[in-house]
């Protein structure tokens, strides 16, 4: 699919460079997905063609390429914009951050998108949050805790979960360990050592059948079981998406 196909852009303020560096970025992440990652895409059709929806994946792999990856592939797909929820990290480095403006990402938001869901929009996000980027790859496909922020909003909204699982980043961008000065240096939460590029390892990205919300109930303390009953209703559905996809995929490389 061309980029003249890939649906609205929810357009940001850029300069020249900036908007070179934004085309730069985007159609490296389309080669990559398409050409040299060869990522397959199943299930898109449970994601909502319109109306809002919580769209919510699994993440691994140094540098949380996945969260990239995967927006690119969801907003050329359904053509609409997806807002996902990053990192503070990420608008920190200007080209990246300059993107992920322009292409509806957001940031310190404790509601995790409740603005954007009532009004129709579909929101992303990675519950697992640096903690899957930052897992060992001894520890590879085991996925970390959810934090519940997601599953609050979901009933608060009372939007469905779609669950997302992606398999491949963890082998692309292995962790083997980190480097605490350099990652004080640059003020990140952790600088992995990794591969110095990513391994050309074959993706599958599985989208499964939404999860609805439950009713919300009139007690909060209602509210913070349903809620949390929903997340681990979602991180059980993840967990057993990738297990699945990493028996189906066969050699890695293929």
């Amino acid at each position: 699919m061309t980029e003249a196909s890939a649906g609205p852009r929810t357009e940001a303020p850029t300069g020249l460079l900036d908007d070179v560096g934004i085309d730069l970025l985007d159609g490296l992440l389309g080669w990559l997905a398409d050409d040299y990652l060869r990522a397959e895409v199943s299930g898109l059709e449970h994601i909502p063609r319109s109306g809002p929806a919580l769209v919510v994946a699994n993440h691994s792999g140094a540098w949380g390429l996945d969260a990239f990856v995967l927006h690119k592939l969801l907003h050329r797909e359904l053509r609409r914009p997806v807002h996902v929820y990053a990192s503070p990290v990420v608008f920190r480095l200007p080209a990246v951050a300059a993107y992920a403006r322009r292409y509806s990402a957001f940031t310190d938001d404790p509601t995790l998108g409740r603005d954007r869901l009532a009004a129709g929009h579909l929101v992303a996000l990675f519950p697992e949050g640096l903690d899957g980027v930052g897992k060992r790859f001894s520890q590879r496909y085991r996925l970390r805790p959810f934090s519940p922020g997601f599953a609050v909003t979901a009933v608060r909204a009372g939007v469905p979960v779609v669950p997302v699982s992606i398999v491949g980043a963890e082998e692309t961008l292995p962790k083997f360990g980190e480097i605490r000065t350099l990652a004080r240096r640059f003020g990140l939460p952790c600088f992995p050592v990794t591969t110095p590029l990513p391994l050309p390892f074959k993706w599958r990205i599985s989208i499964g059948e939404p999860i609805p919300a439950p009713a919300r109930a009139a007690s909060f303390a209602a509210r913070a079981a349903a809620a949390q009953q929903l997340c681990d209703e979602v991180w059980f559905t993840v967990q057993g998406m990738v297990d699945r996809d990493r028996r189906r995929r066969g050699a890695p490389f293929r």
